[in-house]
Protein backbone atom coordinates (compact mmCIF):
# COMPACT_ATOMS: atom_id res chain seq x y z
CA UNK A 1 0.00 0.00 0.00
CA UNK A 2 1.49 3.31 -0.53
CA UNK A 3 1.76 5.76 2.97
CA UNK A 4 -1.49 7.19 2.56
CA UNK A 5 -3.33 4.37 1.95
CA UNK A 6 -1.98 2.56 4.61
CA UNK A 7 -2.93 6.02 7.23
CA UNK A 8 -6.11 5.68 6.05
CA UNK A 9 -6.58 2.67 7.12
CA UNK A 10 -5.13 3.45 10.40
CA UNK A 11 -7.48 6.32 10.69
CA UNK A 12 -10.42 4.12 10.32
CA UNK A 13 -9.01 1.45 12.88
CA UNK A 14 -8.19 3.80 15.42
CA UNK A 15 -12.24 4.87 15.23
CA UNK A 16 -12.56 1.38 15.37
CA UNK A 17 -10.93 1.53 19.01
CA UNK A 18 -12.28 4.67 20.09
CA UNK A 19 -15.59 2.97 19.49
CA UNK A 20 -15.20 -0.07 21.26
CA UNK A 21 -13.59 1.86 24.20
CA UNK A 22 -16.28 4.54 24.42
CA UNK A 23 -18.97 1.30 24.53
CA UNK A 24 -17.36 -0.22 26.46
CA UNK A 25 -17.42 2.84 29.08
CA UNK A 26 -20.88 3.89 29.48
CA UNK A 27 -22.63 -0.18 28.98
CA UNK A 28 -23.76 -1.91 31.93
CA UNK A 29 -20.78 -4.80 33.41
CA UNK A 30 -23.19 -7.55 33.43
CA UNK A 31 -24.80 -8.44 29.83
CA UNK A 32 -27.79 -9.85 28.84
CA UNK A 33 -27.42 -13.63 28.71
CA UNK A 34 -28.54 -15.58 25.50
CA UNK A 35 -31.26 -17.61 24.93
CA UNK A 36 -29.83 -20.56 26.95
CA UNK A 37 -28.94 -18.45 29.13
CA UNK A 38 -24.97 -17.91 28.41
CA UNK A 39 -22.63 -15.30 26.79
CA UNK A 40 -19.97 -13.16 28.10
CA UNK A 41 -20.17 -10.19 30.97
CA UNK A 42 -18.32 -6.99 29.79
CA UNK A 43 -14.82 -7.64 31.18
CA UNK A 44 -14.78 -10.72 29.42
CA UNK A 45 -15.44 -9.52 25.91
CA UNK A 46 -12.96 -6.55 26.54
CA UNK A 47 -10.49 -9.51 27.60
CA UNK A 48 -11.78 -11.89 24.45
CA UNK A 49 -11.28 -8.89 22.14
CA UNK A 50 -7.69 -7.67 23.39
CA UNK A 51 -6.23 -11.14 24.05
CA UNK A 52 -6.91 -11.64 20.46
CA UNK A 53 -5.64 -9.03 18.48
CA UNK A 54 -2.56 -8.76 20.53
CA UNK A 55 -1.92 -12.33 21.04
CA UNK A 56 -3.18 -13.37 17.26
CA UNK A 57 -3.29 -10.14 15.28
CA UNK A 58 -0.29 -8.57 16.18
CA UNK A 59 2.44 -11.22 15.75
CA UNK A 60 1.31 -11.57 11.88
CA UNK A 61 3.00 -8.25 11.62
CA UNK A 62 5.88 -8.95 13.64
CA UNK A 63 4.86 -7.87 17.11
CA UNK A 64 5.15 -10.64 19.41
CA UNK A 65 3.48 -10.48 22.58
CA UNK A 66 3.59 -12.83 25.03
CA UNK A 67 0.40 -14.32 26.46
CA UNK A 68 1.13 -12.87 30.15
CA UNK A 69 1.66 -9.71 28.79
CA UNK A 70 -1.46 -9.10 26.73
CA UNK A 71 -2.57 -5.28 27.75
CA UNK A 72 -6.14 -5.81 29.45
CA UNK A 73 -6.10 -3.84 32.06
CA UNK A 74 -2.85 -1.58 31.72
CA UNK A 75 -1.02 -0.59 28.55
CA UNK A 76 -3.43 -0.80 26.19
CA UNK A 77 -2.60 2.51 24.26
CA UNK A 78 1.34 1.73 24.27
CA UNK A 79 0.21 -1.75 22.85
CA UNK A 80 -1.96 0.11 20.14
CA UNK A 81 1.14 2.63 19.09
CA UNK A 82 3.11 -0.33 18.98
CA UNK A 83 0.94 -2.36 16.47
CA UNK A 84 0.35 0.94 14.20
CA UNK A 85 4.23 0.87 14.11
CA UNK A 86 4.45 -3.01 13.63
CA UNK A 87 2.25 -2.01 10.88
CA UNK A 88 4.10 0.54 9.42
CA UNK A 89 7.28 -1.20 9.34
CA UNK A 90 5.86 -4.37 7.75
CA UNK A 91 3.98 -2.44 4.78
CA UNK A 92 8.13 -0.81 4.75
CA UNK A 93 9.12 -4.31 3.74
CA UNK A 94 11.15 -4.23 7.28
CA UNK A 95 9.36 -7.44 8.54
CA UNK A 96 11.02 -10.66 7.42
CA UNK A 97 8.54 -12.70 8.35
CA UNK A 98 5.59 -11.84 5.68
CA UNK A 99 2.36 -13.19 6.25
CA UNK A 100 1.32 -16.50 4.27
CA UNK A 101 -2.63 -16.52 3.65
CA UNK A 102 -3.38 -12.78 5.17
CA UNK A 103 -2.52 -9.24 3.58
CA UNK A 104 -1.90 -6.26 5.89
CA UNK A 105 -5.15 -4.54 3.93
CA UNK A 106 -6.67 -7.66 5.60
CA UNK A 107 -5.22 -7.30 8.46
CA UNK A 108 -6.23 -4.16 9.01
CA UNK A 109 -9.82 -4.58 8.37
CA UNK A 110 -10.23 -7.93 10.33
CA UNK A 111 -9.05 -5.85 13.71
CA UNK A 112 -11.21 -3.32 12.99
CA UNK A 113 -14.32 -5.62 12.40
CA UNK A 114 -13.30 -7.40 14.69
CA UNK A 115 -13.66 -4.48 17.43
CA UNK A 116 -16.86 -3.38 16.36
CA UNK A 117 -18.31 -6.58 16.56
CA UNK A 118 -17.53 -6.87 19.97
CA UNK A 119 -19.00 -3.72 20.32
CA UNK A 120 -21.90 -4.19 19.26
CA UNK A 121 -22.50 -7.41 21.09
CA UNK A 122 -21.83 -5.06 24.00
CA UNK A 123 -24.52 -2.73 23.02
CA UNK A 124 -26.88 -5.38 22.18
CA UNK A 125 -26.50 -7.19 25.67
CA UNK A 126 -26.16 -3.62 27.72
CA UNK A 127 -28.91 -4.07 30.54
CA UNK A 128 -28.51 -0.21 31.51
CA UNK A 129 -32.00 0.86 30.20
CA UNK A 130 -33.48 -2.04 31.36
CA UNK A 131 -32.23 -1.29 35.07
CA UNK A 132 -33.70 2.40 34.64
CA UNK A 133 -37.21 1.21 33.46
Amino acid sequence: MDAAELERKITLLRAAWAFFDAVAARVSPEMRKGVRGGGRERYEIIRHVIRVESLDFAKRVGLPIAEDDAPVSKGLQEYREAYVAAMREYNAGKVERRMRSWTLPFLIRHSAFHTLDHAWEMEDKDLTEERRR
